[in-house]
């Protein structure tokens, strides 16, 4: 058992920014209006059953993004509606970075003038006065481009030391770029593209650990782009009784004790699914067999 982990925490627990204590297995909330960017929008009731229900399962990390939704059904309402006011424990998380088009679709990046208005506006929308972890998101939707983020990660530095945010971190990055920020202001977290099929960063990982930051796999689940549910993870899978996605969380919160994971769905069963991957005790064989 590693000095991070606790029992009661589902995965184990991570002391984020050296004072936020959180279960390591979290709740991503991209999906909660629609199962997939071009999928119907889920009924916004099923959304706020699914919020509360993963905190009773032990849920203390939401990772949201004002830019996650579908239509009039928005992430950040979804949980306002569900769990404010707000257990004292819950920490929760957003981005910005990415700015919608009148479609609706994140298109743009915004620039450093635009930030201060993308962060009161979580704020508003989610009823907090002050945010848990707020990431720069670069590059929009694209990887990772290694471009200059010094002028907006200054721009989130000094909303921290306004006190509208607690602690700071930064997505879809390189290493230079977490260097750069870090240079600025503590970055707590980084949140890349990582599963058991696309470790690119497994040195921005390993960086990572180094500094104290946590590590958050976005698309823990493959997100589309490659399922996880290859011919390895099924039979390690088929192994222990459980599912492919519950073989690839177990495997993330495997790989080191300052990852997390933060599966996101918008079903019910999906959320169980993903919740009791917390119990799956991956052996060295099956990481051996996972590592091909």
């Amino acid at each position: 058992m590693t000095t991070n982990e606790t029992i009661t925490a589902p995965g184990g627990s991570f002391l984020l920014g050296g004072d936020l204590r959180i279960s390591r297995l979290g709740f991503g909330a991209m999906r909660l209006a629609a199962g997939t960017p071009a999928g119907p929008v889920r009924d916004p009731r099923t959304g706020v059953a699914v919020v509360r229900r993963a905190v009773e399962l032990g849920v203390d990390h939401i990772d949201t993004a004002g830019f996650y939704g579908r239509g009039g059904v928005r992430a950040h309402e979804l949980i306002r509606e569900a769990l404010s006011p707000y257990p004292d424990d819950l920490v929760i998380v957003t981005k910005v970075g990415p700015v919608r088009n009148e479609a609706g679709v994140p298109a743009s990046e915004a620039t450093p003038g635009q930030l201060r208005g993308l962060v009161e506006e979580d704020l508003d929308r989610l009823g907090l006065d002050r945010l848990d972890l707020v990431y720069l998101r670069v590059g929009g939707m694209n990887p990772p481009d290694g471009s200059s983020l010094a002028d907006r990660f200054a721009v989130l530095a000094g909303l921290r030391d306004e006190g509208l945010i607690r602690h700071l971190g930064v997505s879809n990055v390189t290493a230079d770029q977490f260097a750069e920020a870090a240079a600025i202001a503590p970055v707590v977290a980084v949140q890349n593209h990582f599963h058991v099929h696309h470790r690119d960063d497994a040195a921005l990982l390993d960086l990572c650990g180094r500094s104290g930051a946590a590590f958050v796999p976005f698309f823990p689940l493959g997100g589309g782009h490659r399922p996880v549910d290859g011919a390895r993870v099924a039979k390690v899978a088929d192994g222990h009784g459980a599912t492919s996605a519950q073989v690839a969380l177990a495997w993330l919160l495997a790989t080191a004790p300052h990852v997390l994971a933060i599966p996101g769905t918008g079903s019910p069963d999906h959320l169980e699914e993903n919740m009791a991957a917390a119990g799956v005790r991956l052996t060295d064989e099956d990481l051996a067999a996972l590592a091909g």
